[in-house]
């Protein structure tokens, strides 16, 4: 999953090479943090957080397939 989120932040932003994505256990639960560099913040989380909303539906598509609960989690 963390290719999958990384992929996409990658496309979406101006400092590709500034793109971290973590992943991390908890009581059954993938968290998946995704930290982008400050001017290209408002990039990943989109008008409204419209973007940030659709990169969380496409994981959670992709985790339900795989039969996992992933949550993804934009940091500053």
């Amino acid at each position: 999953m963390t290719e999958l989120v990384s992929a996409i932040a990658k496309s979406l932003v101006e400092h590709p090479e500034a793109v971290e994505v973590t992943e991390t256990e908890s009581n059954g639960t993938t968290v998946i943090q995704l930290k982008v560099a400050d001017e290209d913040m408002g990039k990943v989380i989109g008008k409204q957080g419209r973007i940030a909303k659709a990169i969380r539906t496409v994981v959670k598509a992709a985790a339900t397939k795989a039969n996992a609960k992933v949550v993804v989690e934009i940091v500053q």
